[in-house]
């Protein structure tokens, strides 16, 4: 049982880490082919993360990052491929700014009131491709595209100065949500503010695993991801299991704008951060759909965005940060197959073996007992 623990941890890790030596590799080659130093560069973001304002800028970043793909790896938990959370994430902010813009409670209700609509906003929105799935059989790839695109046609709606848009100069808002919606954020002097739902993504992780890993519904997702046949023969349904892993899937991606939203920019607008949802689905496949590999690879994708805006000041050009994650991405998918075919064949090799050695004991056995007739 350990050697296979010991085996199962391998599997798990070699794969990160092959994706990132291979995704450190090719981008040095594209540097040396441009005639840059293929090392320096490195050297400069690992210095950035040195410095305390660039660290509260990254645990931030990394808190979207986070929130995010733990949305896409509960779809992929359930072998389902939630590409909307970026739409779903975008349409819960705006709607949670709205209403924290019309609403004054007090904080105490006025916060989980905020994170309930953008829960709500997010399941909704989600909510429609997992009933359009599992009621018709439209792929939830097809729909969540789809609904990215009506939820960005239904921001620009909700932004009319007529319904519930503010104009400031050029800029189209929600106007400035009341203070009692905002969180406060954790004061680290001159390096700046931790944002305050930092532990909304903490929360999130811890939630994750025990729900997926010690509960029965956990159980019957994972089943149901991994064969659906095979879970309804044991009386799960895997109809209501879809729609399920979709409503929970987007509630969560409805959250990952709070973090700046109530920390931070206390409105919705066009300078809002977008894309978080298509990281996410990166970030979520580097860490293997594991809150800690999560976590890892949301910190890695956080230090690549705020580590490399000082590449511009020594001749680099910050899209090497891009090109890395790209290359990730792609090295990921090739290194996670290839891991995955060395350890069927290792397993192979392990089962063809303890069969030969049964098959010897056996002819062994046998020799003995004639002896003894």
């Amino acid at each position: 049982m350990k050697k296979f623990n010991k085996e199962r941890v391998l599997l798990t890790v070699a794969g990160p880490v092959i994706a990132l030596a291979v995704a450190f590799a090719l981008t040095s080659v594209v540097l040396l082919a441009s005639g840059k130093n293929p090392v320096e560069p490195y050297a400069l973001m690992f210095e950035q993360a040195t410095f305390s304002d660039i660290q509260v800028l990254i645990i931030n970043q990394a808190s979207l990052y986070y929130i995010a793909a733990l949305a896409v790896a509960i779809g992929f938990r359930m072998n389902l491929f939630n590409i909307g959370v970026d739409g779903q994430y975008q349409l819960a902010a705006m709607m949670a700014a709205i209403v924290g813009a019309h609403m004054n409670l007090p904080a105490a209700l006025q916060v989980p009131l905020l994170i309930l609509t953008a829960l709500f906003t997010g399941a909704f929105w989600s909510g429609i491709a997992g009933v359009l799935k599992v009621t018709r059989g439209v792929s939830e790839v097809v729909a969540t595209i789809m609904l990215n695109a009506i939820a960005t046609s239904v921001i620009a709606y909700l932004w009319l100065p007529d319904v519930f848009g503010v104009k400031v100069g050029n800029n189209n808002t929600t106007g400035v949500m009341h203070e009692s919606g905002w969180v406060p954020g954790i004061d680290m002097g001159d390096a700046g503010e931790i944002y305050g739902l930092v532990f909304l993504a903490v929360l999130l992780g811890v939630g994750y695993w025990v729900v997926l890993n010690r509960t029965r519904f956990g159980f019957d997702l994972r089943a149901s991801g991994a064969s659906q046949t095979a879970a309804a023969a044991s009386g799960v349904d895997p109809k209501r299991m879809v729609l399920s892993a979709m409503l929970i899937s987007g509630g969560v991606a409805g959250l990952a704008g709070l973090p700046i939203l109530l920390g931070d920019t206390h409105t919705y607008s066009l300078n809002f951060p977008t894309g978080i949802g298509f990281l996410g689905i990166g970030i979520a496949l580097l860490g293997r759909n594991s809150p800690v590999g999560i976590a890892f690879a949301a910190l890695l994708w956080a230090w690549l965005d705020k580590a490399s805006p000082e590449l511009d000041f020594h001749g680099y050009d910050k899209e090497i940060a891009v090109i890395m994650q790209g290359i990730i991405v792609l090295a990921v998918v090739v290194s996670y197959e290839s891991v995955r075919e060395w350890g069927l064949r290792r397993q192979q090799r392990r089962v063809g073996a303890e069969l030969a050695a049964g098959n010897v004991l056996g002819a062994d056995n046998n020799t003995k007992e004639v002896a003894g007739r």
